[in-house]
């Protein structure tokens, strides 16, 4: 394992869920030893993707993909295939999307109270494994003022310094010995994806591995916004074409070409303010309802995009069999989304596939961090990574 002239980049990754973050680091080149996933579905994408993809051969042979709650995740135990690596190289990189409901505007943000946050779990890992950077992402929500009092909590413990109790007085945290470099929201459509989806990113780096390197926050790989016409037209030609022969000839064209006026006029009416990109996907919980395209703000949203955000349309296969076509395509609101376009709406690259029902795998794509914004903030943890192990190679 050890006889590799460069060794690769290791993470671990708790509430993986479908895998946009894993995707996006493993784009920036980490390569993951474990990823951890409660939702039996989710596991089973990343399962099957691994398994198939000629791209992620390394975690065929090194990832532990488990299917575990994060509060049960024994690394001493769990990891087969990864814990000989990790026991003799360290872990590089350890990362998580943490719950986001606790901090989130759209619930009843309890922070900390929430059974759902596991931040203080996330903080439990790192001083276990003591990864040399860590990543952690959530909603914009725990920006909010009235979380100041929690994010300095995490802050020192991660670092050392003081923060507030609930009662009031100052405690003190003596820390990990990280270095938070920073802890900012970056905005998805500054990074390709055709939606609107601010993300909060907590970048640590060990002290040890930071030394006199400097970190530099990830900077817009897009200066203007790719929209939905732009990214959902291939795929939703490929739906609307079967039918362009026939008796549904005229009707098919007419609603394709209407949903693509309607999704390019609005891409050109914000032109230069944000552009015609999607509002927030959502995935909802197991809680509640099933799978459609969020509340009624973005299903007004929606609406101005040409879609109807009332459901999830069903994929051509199942359309056939079901013969869903006037509810997925033909409805007086305009077509419904796909899982696949849902994906593309996500950052997903579009040959990775999602296991599970659709509403199973809607709940997966509307939960996911989009890969192309993970791997943005990857590479901007790597760039250190390489730096610090170039600099103590030539120091040694």
């Amino acid at each position: 394992m050890t006889h590799m002239k460069e060794r690769a980049y290791t993470s671990v990754e708790i509430c993986a869920g479908a895998g946009g973050q894993a995707i996006g680091l493993h784009q920036a080149g980490f390569r993951h030893l474990a990823l951890v996933e409660i939702d039996p579905h989710a596991a089973a994408t990343l399962a099957e993707n691994i398994e198939k993809r000629d791209e992620w051969a390394w975690e065929r042979a090194y990832c532990d993909v488990l299917s575990a709650d994060v509060n049960g995740f024994d690394p001493s135990k769990d990891l087969q295939k990864s814990g000989g690596l990790l026991a003799a190289l360290g872990l590089d990189l350890l990362a998580g999307g943490v719950p986001c409901p606790p901090f989130s505007h759209a619930g009843k943000q309890l922070g900390k109270d929430d059974e759902r946050d596991l931040f203080p779990r996330m903080l439990e890992l790192v001083e276990e494994l003591n990864p040399r950077a860590v990543m952690i992402e959530n909603v914009r929500g725990i920006m909010d003022p009235k979380f100041a009092d929690y994010r300095d909590w995490i802050v020192a413990r991660l670092q050392g310094g003081t923060y507030r109790e609930e009662d009031g007085r100052q405690a003190h945290d003596r820390g990990l010995g990280y270095t938070v470099c920073k802890w900012d929201v970056l905005e998805a459509s500054d990074f390709g994806v055709p939606q609107l989806r601010p993300r909060a990113i907590l970048v640590a780096i060990r002290d040890d591995v930071l030394k006199d390197v400097k970190y530099e926050w990830p900077t817009p790989t897009h200066e203007e916004p790719v929209s939905v016409a732009e990214s959902l037209q291939p795929s939703m030609l490929k739906r609307y074409e079967p039918f362009f022969d026939g008796e549904h000839a005229e009707e098919a064209r007419r609603i394709y070409n209407h949903w693509l006026k309607t999704a390019q006029d609005r891409d050109a009416e914000l032109k230069g303010k944000g552009g015609g990109i999607a509002p927030t996907l959502v995935g909802g919980s197991k809680k509640h309802g099933g799978a459609d395209l969020g509340p009624s703000r973005a299903k007004a949203a929606w609406k101005q995009l040409g879609v109807n955000g009332l459901g999830v349309a069903n994929d051509a296969e199942t359309m056939a069999k079901k013969e869903s076509e006037d509810r997925d395509l033909f409805g007086e609101h305009g077509p419904m989304l796909t899982v696949e376009q849902a994906a593309i709406v996500q950052g997903f690259p579009p040959e990775w596939d999602f296991k599970g029902g659709k509403t199973a795998q809607y709940r997966q794509v509307g939960n996911a961090f989009p890969p192309p914004v993970a791997k943005a903030v990857g590479k901007s943890i790597l760039d250190v990574l390489k730096a610090a192990r170039e600099r103590d190679r030539e120091t040694s």
